[in-house]
């Protein structure tokens, strides 16, 4: 994917502004307070909000129009905070559905629903309805959607929030089983983006501070940063740059 020059925002008020970012495959933790920007990046990679200006290519092609969008969306596969589903609808047909939407082949989209189901650890719980599944159970039904027919590009907005520590170890053991895939994934837990991030965009104010690998951010931190770890230390130095000015 290649973004460049992207403004956005929503009625007088602009967020991002002449953005340029580059996606290969591997993974990318998007990083940043709160009104930084970060869900409103994803949703116009995932071409739901057009650009106000720029210009975004997916796999060689420009989106520019609303049919070039729904092309795009076969490639990618989108999981936003917080996501609606058809609540007696079982996870089965939900995430079946969701292949359908991205025009999976019906042929194999039956077992690769199931693979992917098994994948989030909701194979017991596949002919539940998602009306009846707990917080975390949900997350992962969306996680399961957002993967099926293995997308090349993959945007994840806060995708470990309710789940446990031991469903976060498997959700990254998931991540790093991604072939040939573009992962963006934005997230306010620094212990994932050490874990399984490839690079590292630490957001504020719709800009970018820093971009670089996760040792690349730890080695900036300033003497006197807070943080429990060198890589909390250097993302609160990043930030601290955007408040000095700098870029």
């Amino acid at each position: 994917m290649h973004v460049s020059g992207l403004t956005q925002g929503y009625g007088k008020k602009t967020i991002i502004s002449d953005l340029d970012l580059d996606i290969d495959t591997g993974v990318l933790g998007l990083v940043g307070p709160n009104g930084a920007g970060k869900t409103t990046l994803l949703r116009t990679l995932a071409t739901i909000t057009p650009p106000r200006v720029g210009t975004i290519d997916i796999l060689g092609r420009r989106v520019e129009s609303a049919k070039s969008a729904r092309l795009a969306r076969r490639q990618i596969g989108f999981l936003p905070q917080d996501f609606g589903y058809p609540p007696s609808f079982t996870v089965y047909d939900f995430v079946r559905y969701c292949a359908w939407l991205r025009e999976v082949p019906s042929g194999p989209a039956h077992n690769e629903t199931l693979r992917i189901i098994d994948r989030v650890g909701l194979g017991d719980r596949m002919k539940s309805q998602m009306k009846s599944l707990s917080g975390g159970m949900l997350r992962r039904a969306g996680i399961a959607a957002a993967l099926v027919g293995s997308p090349p590009l993959v945007l994840l907005d806060e995708p470990t929030v309710g789940l446990d520590p031991a469903q976060r170890l498997e959700f990254r053991e998931l991540l790093r089983s991604l072939d040939n895939t573009a992962v963006v994934l934005s997230t306010h837990l620094v212990e994932d983006v050490a874990a399984i991030c490839n690079e590292v965009a630490v957001m504020t104010a719709g800009d970018f501070t820093f971009r670089g690998s996760p040792d690349q951010l730890s080695a900036l931190a300033a003497p006197d940063a807070v943080g429990d770890s060198p890589l909390e230390r250097g993302y609160m130095t990043a930030l601290s740059r955007r408040a000095a000015g700098m870029r």
